[in-house]
């Protein structure tokens, strides 16, 4: 009898545990919340310095960026650990894990040793564009040589859980929806004005595509640019109309208001968006037009969904960090991430998907401000190594010992140096001593140094972090702070310094800690920490580490 009532009670027990087990999510006032997010959107903002969030604080909404620090987790100190900060290497290592040591994306473009050509970091002619005519849509994720976030959800779920890419830029699509998406869409302006893919994912634009494409809807882009606010509350950025602003061609001085209607023509056609806080406003329209079309976040397999707003770096380079058009477009984007925010709370569910916002570079002030204002700073003159070339010949009797210099790498003609029999390491150290002297160049090494030696920190730890034995240059040098090579007005990114490598990095929603901190993480951090959260295989390369504290235990 005792023996029979203790095997009711076991039974019991039993019950009871499996009835509430089985239940594994938790309810609050918005709903019902999963235990695994039911979608991850990985938001990328293209140029996006870390100072913009504290710089602007006071103009943003309670519920754009401020959603994300005030109930998510931030990461204050959060960098680049590799150079060059360009958009390629910076989407591709924050979706991989992993430097470009290792991924093989080593610029936007470069110098393949092997095709003696320069090449652009998605290109692939194996495959023909979709939607548009545009001769780049060549297009592919073939050139990262291992696997993504993405790539380990898809697998992990034996690819029930989809993957959808957005940015205006082909880079910004193909990189972290990585090489198993079921869509990457990317725009090309000019005088299209379409959403478009590649064969590489698709034969055909589905008809949510098509029907985003109308040209009416794309029209409705093209308007005139004036101010969220009354232009005298931009007490944040310079003045309107400044000496270090490109501005729009066909329009004598870079002022408010913008009428890009009138401006097309001048511009680039539709591009024009790309350059206004509009295209940033379309990536949302379409991104959302995704989640809907292609119902993600519906079932029980985590999607994916990564969005790059691009239109921040355009007009980062337009009118540099300290314009009214800078602050403008991201009071205007704080408004979007609003926008995004409440639709998937909408349509996803509050609690049941889970965002991580961070950017790709940041960007330097135009250094002819800096000068003006006694900084040090400057530009590299564009003749600097004419000198290079001759005393290589005054050296070694010959002319033809350099093939290309690229992305701050000389690359030396290897094959002739084999054949003079000359030692590559003592040229490599020869041209390491003859640009070290040269105006601005703060330091140089050859590529047999970052073979052979291995480095701790500073900026040969991100010169290492960067280099890619296969593909890299003979010699890497990089500048001194406040110095890029560019033009007179305007601004660029891709140093080691903290105006290039500080960025945001934001977790929000489920499975996240809300919280702070000011620990050091790296961008290599972000996929092995989403990664652990979705009880995935990191990424195949990934080398960063797990921000515990952001994620519940």
């Amino acid at each position: 009898m005792k023996f029979s009532k203790f095997i009711f009670l076991l039974l019991f027990l039993g019950v009871f545990s499996c009835k509430n087990n089985s239940d594994n999510s938790i309810s609050s006032n918005s709903g019902e919340i999963a235990s695994q997010p039911k979608l991850v959107v990985g938001v990328v903002v293209d140029q996006m310095r870390f100072d913009y969030l504290n710089r602007f604080k006071n103009k943003y909404t309670s519920n754009g960026f401020l959603r994300l620090i005030n109930q998510g987790y931030s990461c204050n100190n959060h960098h680049f650990n590799f150079i060059p900060t360009y958009t390629g290497p910076g989407h591709a290592s924050i979706f991989t894990g992993a430097t470009p040591s290792v991924h093989g994306i080593i610029g936007n473009s470069w110098y393949d040793k092997e095709k003696n050509a320069t090449v652009y970091c998605t290109t692939d002619l194996d495959y023909v564009p979709v939607g548009a005519t545009t001769k780049y849509g060549q297009v592919s994720p073939r050139n990262m040589k291992v696997t993504t976030l993405a790539d380990q959800n898809r697998l992990f779920t034996q690819m029930k859980g989809k993957t959808i890419g957005v940015s205006i830029k082909d880079r910004g699509a193909v990189f972290p929806s990585g090489h198993t998406a079921n869509g990457a869409y990317w725009f090309e302006g000019l005088n299209e004005g379409k959403w478009m893919t590649s064969t590489y994912y698709m034969d055909a634009l589905p008809q949510w595509v098509i029907d985003f494409n109308a040209p009416s809807k794309i029209a409705n882009y093209v308007k005139t640019w004036n101010t969220l606010y009354d232009i005298n509350l931009y007490g944040e950025s310079g003045p309107d109309a400044s000496d270090y602003e490109q501005g729009f061609k066909g329009k004598l001085t870079p002022e408010f208001p913008y009428d890009l209607n009138a401006l097309m023509e001048y511009n680039g056609g539709f591009d024009i968006i790309k350059s206004t806080p509009f295209g940033n406003t379309m990536i949302t329209d379409f991104a959302m037009s995704a989640i809907e079309a292609e119902n993600l976040g519906t079932d029980d397999y985590t999607d994916f969904l990564t969005v790059s707003y691009s239109s921040t770096d355009y007009i980062g380079h337009n009118f540099g960090v300290n314009s009214v058009e800078l602050q403008d477009t991201y009071l205007r984007l704080d408004l979007e991430l609003e926008r995004l925010l409440n639709y998937l709370d909408a349509k996803v569910g509050a609690g049941n998907y889970t965002v991580f916002l961070t950017s790709d570079h940041g960007a330097a002030d135009v250094p002819s401000f800096l000068t003006d204002i006694h900084i040090p700073s400057g530009y590299v003159p564009q003749n600097s190594f004419a000198s290079l070339y001759t005393n290589l010949q005054k050296k070694y009797g010959v002319s033809d010992l350099v093939k290309k210099i690229s992305n701050n790498q000389v690359f030396l003609n290897q094959e002739r140096i084999t054949a003079l029999k000359l030692d590559l390491e003592a040229v490599q150290k020869f041209v390491v001593n003859e640009i070290i002297g040269y105006p601005h160049i703060k330091k140089a090494y050859t590529a047999t140094m970052m073979q052979t030696r291995y480095f701790k920190e500073g900026v040969e730890k991100m010169l290492q972090n960067g280099y890619n034995q296969k593909l890299s240059g003979d010699v890497l040098y990089t500048l001194e702070s406040g110095v890029i090579s560019y033009g007179p007005k305007g601004t660029t990114h891709g140093s080691g310094f903290n105006y290039d490598t500080h960025v945001p990095l934001l977790f929000y929603g489920n499975g996240i800690q809300p919280g702070k901190t000011y620990e050091r993480t790296s961008v290599t951090d972000i996929s092995p920490t989403i990664s652990a959260l979705l009880g995935i295989a990191f990424p195949s390369g990934a080398t960063g580490a797990v921000i515990e504290k952001a994620i519940y235990p």
